[in-house]
């Protein structure tokens, strides 16, 4: 089964595995691990999310729900979400489908009857930026506008 991926004038054809059914697609802004915004393309299927390039059409990560843990949302009405997989470093992105996205991947992974994805609202969170990086979300609302901050904060491992 090939899917393609449609979004004004970007085409991306992929052989998906397992994947049936694109319940999601759409652009996003995604945040590295240095705190850039790069722009991308969300896919959700029944059985995995996808994050490609819109410039390259590459395939930058594809990420199985079943790996997918929680998704941490501000109590404000912004555009961010993070969506945490313990197995692998965590993704930041905001965009305006926002409620649309943690409503299609919720539904997703209903169908996993052992398993349900936390939805966590705190203006203050911790994600996985990369593999040795964990970083701090914190929002505030000063004066009517809305401000997101991300803070450092190093993992350090101990041999012995």
């Amino acid at each position: 089964m090939v899917i393609g991926i449609f979004l004004r004038g970007a085409s991306m054809p992929m052989e998906p595995a397992g994947d049936q059914q694109v319940l999601f697609a759409d652009k996003v802004l995604k945040f590295t691990s240095s705190g850039k915004m790069k722009r991308r393309i969300l896919m959700i299927t029944d059985f995995a999310i996808y994050v490609v390039d819109p410039d390259t059409d590459a395939l930058k990560r594809r990420i199985a729900l079943a790996a997918v843990d929680k998704m941490c949302l501000s109590e404000l009405s912004d555009n961010f979400l993070a969506i945490i997989i313990p197995t692998e470093y965590d993704l930041l992105m905001a965009s305006t489908r926002k409620t649309e996205i943690v409503t299609v991947l919720v539904e997703a992974t209903k169908s996993a009857p052992e398993y349900e994805l936390e939805v966590v609202f705190s203006n203050r969170f911790e994600y996985n930026a990369s593999a040795d990086l964990v970083k701090e979300v914190q929002f505030e609302e000063v004066e009517g506008k809305q401000h997101i901050a991300l803070y450092t904060c190093v993992i350090l491992v101990l041999c012995y």
